[in-house]
């Protein structure tokens, strides 16, 4: 039985989802691109640019059409000295021929035979917004549940809001973090420069408490 599938069924697997994107979006600003990894290997995965207007359609279509069915990260990065860019995200998929199978069963798979939307793919999604005080795009935490975490980090870490995310809540960061404070963006200072008790003590077990030295 395979374990893997083969370099023709992850090349076959890539052009065809690339042609039916370009066939689904195609004019509408979305462009679609066959890579390799650089590894041994060098499996293909499908790279995507989304302008941010179209990305739930785009998201939609890709889950429920082309069958991408897990989020594995999202990141995303400041361009403070950009001038069309000022911020980027990542989105990072897998189609996976995975399902829900009924208790006390189980679902073999043989990887060289797999076919069609059955053929495991790597996918990266990247989304580019303007420069300013207030990036946004469109939340798919609806979409692909493990997008939530992803979304949150990714706020907490960088400062772009996605918007219609329920329960946006910091997770890496303290909780008491000042509004505004994102230490991914280029404009914090750095470790070192009179800046540093939120990097060195990011949890706050130094800080002395707000009722320190009152009679209790």
């Amino acid at each position: 039985m395979g374990m893997s599938i083969s370099s023709e069924q992850n090349a076959a697997a890539a052009s065809v989802f690339a042609e039916q994107v370009e066939s689904q979006f195609g004019g509408s600003g979305v462009t679609v691109s066959v890579e390799h990894h650089s590894n041994a290997v060098k499996y293909a995965f499908v790279r995507m640019t989304c302008p941010p207007q179209h990305w739930i359609a785009v998201a939609k279509w890709l889950r429920f059409d082309g069958g991408v069915n897990y989020c594995s990260m999202i990141t995303g990065t400041h361009y403070p000295e950009g001038n069309d860019r000022g911020w980027g995200v990542v989105y990072h998929f897998l189609r996976q021929p995975v399902r829900d199978v009924e208790p006390f069963t189980a679902d073999v798979l043989e990887a060289n035979a797999l076919e069609g939307i059955s053929i495991p793919l790597e996918l990266e999604v990247l989304i580019d917004l303007p420069a300013g005080d207030a990036p946004v795009v469109p939340s798919v935490q609806s979409i692909w549940v493990g997008a939530d975490w992803n979304e949150k980090e990714t706020w907490d870490l960088v400062g772009i809001r996605f918007e219609g995310h329920q329960n946006m809540h910091r997770v890496l960061n303290p909780h008491d973090s000042p509004e505004g404070f994102h230490p991914l963006q280029k404009q914090h200072q750095i470790r070192y420069h009179d800046f540093n008790e939120m990097y060195d003590d990011a949890q706050g077990f130094v800080r002395k408490p707000a009722d320190e030295g009152r009679v209790k």
